[in-house]
């Protein structure tokens, strides 16, 4: 079944240092299904990038390996942008509008969420979200 990628988990599959059996999980889904994110996701894992070079966590060139991995997984955005949905997320869930967008892309779809975010978590058990675990 086809899932909603959240940053959180793309953050640990760059990060050597960093480990999840949820992202482990998530990393498993994409030999067989898809995932789907919000236009947002690309700019966050990039931002992620660049930040933990800058904390010398990771080097240009791991960066640029690490992207080149990704555009090898069957990753697609969603280009949907449902701003009622999204905002109605993002104030009944006290959460970011950033983090309702991975909210609604799930809720609109239909589909599982994979996130290591505990408030996004809460949020989407609150909205009947499933969680990959």
């Amino acid at each position: 079944m086809a899932f909603v990628l959240d940053a959180s988990i793309s953050a640990v599959w760059a990060l050597a240092d960093e480990s999840s059996p949820i992202a482990d999980h998530a990393a498993k889904l994409l030999e067989r299904e898809f995932a789907l994110v919000p236009p947002l996701w690309w700019y966050e894992v990039r931002n992620l990038l660049v930040v933990n070079e800058r904390r010398l966590r990771l080097t240009v060139n791991d960066s640029n390996i690490f992207l080149e991995l990704l555009s090898s997984y069957p990753i697609r955005t969603d280009a949907i942008e449902d701003e009622e949905i999204t905002l109605r997320l993002a104030r009944d869930c006290r959460l970011s509008f950033y983090d309702a967008a991975y909210l609604a892309v799930a809720k609109r779809n239909g589909l599982p969420i994979a996130t290591l975010d505990k408030a996004v978590q809460t949020a989407a058990v609150a909205e009947g979200i499933p969680l990959i675990a």
